[in-house]
């Protein structure tokens, strides 16, 4: 049995998703270390994600760390992974599916529809900002940063009327008493591989992939390498106003998938079904830039709202 390394961020729910592989390893006989290394994206607290742009902000120093043999294997959130791999990487494995779709959290209100007139609700996230815009003009948006914990702790101190987070991280966490909604894809649609983790090592190292080929969920590896087809068609990363969603039904892909201005006055919405997810991702990709998504995109990234992914 192999003695593995794991990489992996610090923050409460990343080394939960680390020591659940490593539990799962463990159960198979190998032998788990594993190594806590601060990336780009835990350094910055203080901006909204989409102002920083860098790719790969949440993973660089992680796969620094894989490229040197510091580490044989890292855990990430694969929403946090850009959707082109450095030709020295590999994703092994793509784990079974959390719920992927984001709730809302609130003390007093129990849905979305009932929020006041100017209630204040916090997201760092364009995605979900034009989303709550288009079904809720009036609200008053501000930027939420910071780990599970301190947003639960914004939310009961009454900094916010409201926070949308992500379902996964709160199931995974075991922290759900605020959930109030799951709010329905149709009225947020969330971001590409959201709600699933991946398993990244060296490009070509047999060795390690094989230890981690049961760990790979045939169904979480469609549906996400769909939706981040799609993403990479219409060129951004994970913090400009695209969401998509891949189901799978009885061996077929659905593909629902939105691109929207970050004051959500116009949302483009294009849904598909098919049996290729990389096809189905670049036909819907296509089909949103056709109908205005590149106009869209492009004022984005020209206003600076949101920075292009880096090369």
């Amino acid at each position: 049995m192999a003695r593995l390394r794991i990489g992996s961020r610090g923050s409460q729910l990343a080394l939960w998703q680390a020591n659940y592989i490593s539990a799962l390893l463990r159960e198979y006989g190998h032998q788990v270390e594993l190594e806590v290394i601060k990336t780009t994206g835990d350094k910055i607290t203080d901006v909204a994600l989409a102002k920083v742009g860098t790719k790969g902000m949440f993973t660089k120093e992680i796969e620094e760390a894989l490229a040197v043999g510091r580490v044989d294997l890292a855990v990430h959130s694969l929403k946090d992974l850009p959707t082109e791999l450095s030709p020295a990487f590999e994703i092994a494995a793509i784990t079974e599916r959390e719920n992927p779709r984001d709730v809302f959290c609130a003390r007093k209100y129990s849905s979305i529809d009932e929020l006041p007139q100017g209630a204040r609700v916090g997201t760092s996230s364009l995605r979900r900002q034009a989303q709550l815009k288009a079904l809720r003009p009036d609200l008053d948006i501000h930027p939420l940063r910071g780990n599970v914990d301190t947003r639960l702790r914004k939310l009961e101190a009454g900094e916010y009327d409201a926070v949308i987070l992500a379902a996964a991280g709160l199931n995974r966490l075991g922290k759900t008493e605020l959930i109030r909604q799951v709010i329905p894809a149709e009225l947020m649609c969330p971001a590409a591989g959201q709600g699933s983790l991946a398993i990244e090592i060296r490009a070509g190292d047999t060795v390690t992939r094989d230890c981690l080929e049961f760990l790979d969920d045939a169904a979480a590896r469609a549906t996400t390498t769909c939706e981040r087809a799609l993403l990479n068609k219409l060129g951004g990363g994970c913090q400009v106003p695209i969401g998509a969603l891949a189901e799978m039904r009885d061996g077929t892909l659905r593909l629902y998938a939105i691109v929207a201005p970050p004051d959500g006055s116009k949302i483009l919405r294009e849904s598909k079904e098919g049996k290729d997810p990389v096809k189905l991702g670049n036909e819907v990709g296509e089909a949103l830039l056709r109908r205005g998504g590149d106009a869209i995109l492009e004022e984005v990234y020209g206003r600076g709202v949101a920075v292009p992914q880096q090369p």
